[in-house]
This record gives C-alpha cells, structure tokens and sequence, in this order.
C-alpha cells in the first residue's frame, strides 16, 4: 500500500499538468443554456469618415463609436443570455477581410471566427450616418448665448450564425437626442458642456441593439401564468417598461423552405396581448386584456413598428 501511495505522489505533478487544459476549458464553458456571442469592433462606413472629417466632427463620431464599443459589452452582459468572447480573436480575422465600412462577412470568415473562438453567432454593428448638429442664438436683451446641440446617430447590427456562417438578421438602430445650453454672452460655451450626448445616444443604441439580439437569438417566454397574470424571463435593462404592450404566440411546428429545405424557424400564432405592470432585477410582470390560450413557454413580441 505504502508502494502504491508513493507511486500516486510522485505521479502528481504529471497529473495536475494533465489537468490543466481541462479545467482551463471547464472555466472557460459558457453557463449552459446561454450562447456565446462576439462582438466586432464598431466600425463607421468609409462614406461617413470623409463627411464627417470634412465636417471637422471626427472627434465627436470617434468619442460616440469608442463609447458605443464598450457599452455594447456592458448592455450584453446585462442580458445575461450571453458568455461573451475575446475581442482579440475576432480582430485578426476581421481585419483580413475588407468590410469597407459594410459589416458584411463572408461564410468563410465567419465560421473561422467561430472556430478560433467558440462564439455560436457573431455581431457586427457598422455606423452608416452621424450627424453633430450646434446652432447658436445670441439674446442681446438678456445678454445671454443660447446653444442647441442635436446629435443623430444611426447603426446596422449584423448577426451571423457561425455554424452555417450565414446572416441570421440585420436591423438599422436609429437614435437622435438633443440639449440646450445656457450661459451669459461674455462666457464662451465649450462643446464639453454637452459631451454627454455622445455617451447618451452610444448608451441608447447600444441598448437597442443588445435587446434586438437577445429577442432574435432567445426571444421573450412566458415564465408563468396566474389567472390573467403571467411573469417574462426580462427584468430591468433588458428593455422591458412599464405600460408596454406584447403580444403573445404559440409556438408551432417547424416551417421549412420547400424549396431550399432551410428551416424557417417555428409558427407562431398570436393568442393573446399582454401590458407591462411591473418590472423586477431579472423577470417582468404583465396582464393579460387578451387571452385566446396563452401558456407556459409561449413567446413574447413587441407589436411590429416599435422600437425595440
């Protein structure tokens, strides 16, 4: 026994190295049921560099794509349907194919993505308009210098699936957002007093484009159902407000192309309308005005021509 035990110890080292890689890996596994997603740097359209480099608004598009960048990943991970992964993997494959400001990859690059970093579906989110709008007004009675700054920023998020490398969606995300500014005629107004516009409208988008996402890849579900009262697997920043109105489907069979055999994703049958009364960390609650058969597991839409 005493042989045996010695054997064991000395056999440790060799063991734990063995090991290594597979704990690193089980660390590393996305919690299960969510589904790993990267996220492509923002990229502006070449049109829009050259407009707004004339425009003398380079600093202004560079502050809003750099904050758009990182709230992205926080907004995602807010969700918390999504293991996201390394930005470095996506960058060296990204940068051998041309987007030209498009966001458009192709099925070789994708799945290659998907292949050096695990991620099931890929974001690309490319900004093709950005306007940074100042008027200014002197008031000579009340000596005062009026100054309106409009920003308007709009975005197309690409989602592609990294198994067959094909766009699952594509949305254009537009947001406008605007501020007045005050100050006495001898005081000049500097462009930092409205600054936090572009952190505002980065903010905006980037919570669209997240909740998009998590509707298109894991759409909203019924939790329960009490009566006329039913709890959504969506809580607070996920999108979800009070007074909301969803409209409820039944999921059905899977619809196929006839032509192509593609699934078409599952028929679903509007069978009730629900509005938003309360909203918790991580579920909402809403009532039902009307329910022709709502049930457990049914999905959960935002009426079309909304906002997401």
């Amino acid at each position: 026994m005493k042989a045996f035990r010695s054997h064991l110890l000395s056999q440790a080292p060799m063991l734990w190295v063995a090991l290594m890689p597979l704990l690193a890996q089980a660390q590393s596994a996305p919690a299960a049921g969510k589904s790993t997603l990267g996220i492509a740097a923002i990229t502006p359209t070449a049109s829009l560099k050259q407009t707004v480099d004339k425009a003398g608004k380079t600093l202004s598009l560079g502050q809003v794509v750099e904050s758009l960048d990182s709230q992205l990943m926080d907004r995602f991970n807010a969700t918390r349907k999504f293991e996201l992964v390394s930005r470095s993997d996506l960058a060296s494959v990204i940068k051998e194919q041309d987007l030209g400001g498009s966001g458009n990859l192709d099925a070789r690059s994708v799945a290659r993505i998907g292949e050096l970093t695990g991620a099931k579906h890929i974001l690309v989110t490319t900004v093709d308009n950005f306007q940074d709008i100042t008027r200014k007004e002197e008031l000579k009675i009340q000596k005062e210098v009026l100054t309106a700054r409009e920003i308007r920023l709009s975005a197309v998020g690409k989602i592609y699936v990294t198994q067959s490398g094909k766009l699952l969606e594509s949305a254009n995300f537009q947001t406008a957002t605007n501020k007045l500014v005050t100050e006495f005629a001898t005081a000049s107004v500097e462009g930092n007093r409205t600054d936090d516009l572009l952190v505002a409208i980065a903010r905006d988008t980037a919570d669209k484009i997240a909740n998009r996402v998590a509707d298109v890849i894991f759409p909203a579900r019924v939790l329960t159902k009490r009566e006329k009262q039913i709890m959504i697997n969506r809580g607070d920043g996920t999108g979800v407000a009070l007074g909301q109105v969803w409209n409820v489907f039944a999921v059905g069979e899977e619809l196929l192309d006839p032509d192509t055999k593609e699934s078409l994703g599952r028929e679903e049958v509007l069978v009730g309308k629900a509005r938003v009364v309360s909203i918790q960390p991580k579920t909402a609650t809403a009532e039902l005005f009307e329910d022709n058969g709502v049930a457990v597991g049914a999905v959960l839409r935002r009426p079309a021509g909304i906002s997401p």
